[in-house]
């Protein structure tokens, strides 16, 4: 019957990588990690991706009366809006015609936009910069939701640290394989994010501005790898008529 099925399909396709992968995730939460690390260290002290942050601290200088301070961290938040609302509507099935690959356009455009935050020195406005790393986060946040199948984020460590923790303690009292598998992909997700903080806030210290180039050449990493898997889904083929099986 295995026979009979291969050779009427003639061809094993490859798995393809996904926006839900565990490796694009990986890369994604490293550079989620180093552009908090980036903004924070670099550009005047106000989180890009985690708005929980930046809305504690604006509420901290409203309630100190420093008004213009408190401003400061509503702008990301805004911009952070602002990239949700384009990202929801690049992903309207209406606008398949105009982007055909949503995950490939937004890697792309933000890539553009990082690299243009290299170039915008010290002595430049950090609300620029802020705002534009805030909007490129939202994209890539409401863009990539899932790993495997099940809810994440790759801007920020809450919620993953709680799904780590649940599948690690279902694993436990359950004797639950799957739930100890998915406590470990979290886990890697979790570390990923902590390493790209921990690059960040090195790399922006002793390299500056130009320290966010890393995430650029981190993100081209997934785009080549999306665009390989879907050659290889188109073209690859492997014929099982003389193999044997």
């Amino acid at each position: 019957m295995i026979k009979m099925q291969i050779k009427n399909e003639n061809k094993i396709n490859f798995k393809k990588l996904t926006s839900e992968s565990v490796e694009l995730g990986i890369l994604l939460t490293l550079v989620g990690g180093f552009l908090d690390a980036y903004t924070f260290v670099g550009r005047g002290g106000v989180f890009a991706n985690a708005q929980t942050g930046n809305v504690v601290l604006m509420g901290i200088e409203a309630a100190a009366g420093e008004w213009e301070k408190a401003v400061l961290y509503a702008v990301p938040i805004l911009a952070f809006i602002v990239g949700v609302v384009v990202a929801e509507t690049i992903k309207k099935p209406s606008m398949r015609l105009l982007i055909p690959d949503t995950e490939r356009a937004v890697l792309i455009l933000e890539i553009a936009v990082l690299f243009i935050v290299g170039f915008i020195p010290y002595t430049g406005p950090d609300m620029m910069v802020t705002v534009a790393i805030s909007f490129v986060a939202a994209l890539q946040f409401s863009v990539f939701r899932k790993l495997d199948g099940s809810p994440y984020n790759t801007i920020a460590i809450t919620g993953n640290l709680r799904s780590a923790t649940q599948e690690a303690y279902l694993a436990v009292t359950r004797k639950d394989y799957k739930s100890a598998f998915q406590a470990v992909r979290f886990s890697v997700i979790n570390l990923s994010f902590l390493a790209g903080a921990i690059l960040g806030g090195l790399l922006t210290s002793f390299i500056g501005v130009k320290a966010v180039w890393v995430t650029v050449i981190v993100l081209i990493c997934p785009v080549i790898l999306l665009s390989t898997d879907e050659y290889k889904s188109k073209n690859v083929r492997i014929d099982a008529k003389g193999s044997g099986v």
